[in-house]
């Protein structure tokens, strides 16, 4: 299967076109058993969706809209979910391997003790979106996704890449961000620029960054008095 290459990581996708595998339609991603395997859910808008200690493995969902969703130590493996609508989402105690998100909207979702494997958000909306205790175990990547007044708190994005993406007013609280690949975006908004130690940028985002240490700290600078009438 072919992987994908951001910066310096490869991210390995869903095997979703393995020869031989069929995925069934499901109406529900619930399941007694608490495991949906090899499946298709498309389409369902839903007014709360709120699943628990359930396994979703090898599958696709396709626009999936739910006003409310909570999602408690639900793991994902080898699944995409592809312009999808989950609102101001609660997820926590979960692990995600190979998953990747495209087109996806989840904006100001509380995202909580989630560890990250071979995990991919492509043109997702994520603004003020909180992540809390986020770690990455694998390759994971944002890519063209909206981070607009999203906080980032007690998170290890050691060596992730966040490339082309919104990042007006996102915080990074303390964490670990070694190696993080900062490529390619605006950094002029940044807030918490304090907590980013070794972080991977270009020379030409260095003026960005002071701006944005600038900024947070509140800094004015003499010569504009004299301009003050």
């Amino acid at each position: 299967m072919e992987s994908r290459t951001f910066g310096r990581i490869k991210i390995t996708p869903p095997g979703l076109t393995e020869p031989g595998l069929y995925l069934s339609r499901v109406e529900s991603l619930e399941s007694e058993r608490g495991i949906v395997q090899e499946f298709q859910y498309a389409d369902a808008t839903l007014r709360e969706l709120d699943l628990a200690g359930t396994q979703l493995i090898t599958g696709r969902i396709t626009g999936l809209r739910a006003a409310r969703v909570r999602f408690e130590a639900v793991n994902l493996h080898g699944v995409q979910l592809d312009a999808c609508d989950l609102g101001s989402a609660q997820w926590t105690g979960s692990k995600l391997t190979r998953v990747a998100f495209r087109n996806c909207r989840i904006m100001g979702a509380a995202l909580d003790d989630l560890v990250l494997d071979h995990v991919l958000f492509d043109r997702c909306k994520l603004d003020y979106t909180a992540f809390t205790k986020v770690r990455v175990a694998g390759p994971v990547a944002f890519s063209g996704c909206g981070l607009t007044e999203a906080s980032l708190t007690d998170c290890d994005l050691s060596d992730a890449v966040m490339r082309d993406c919104t990042l007006r007013e996102t915080e990074f609280g303390r964490g670990r961000y070694q190696g993080l690949d900062l490529r390619d975006n605006d950094l002029t908004a940044l807030r918490g620029v304090a907590s980013l130690n070794r972080v991977l940028i270009d020379r030409a985002q260095q003026d960005q960054l002071a701006q944005a240490l600038v900024a947070e700290l509140g800094i004015s600078y003499g010569d504009d008095d004299l301009n003050t009438p």
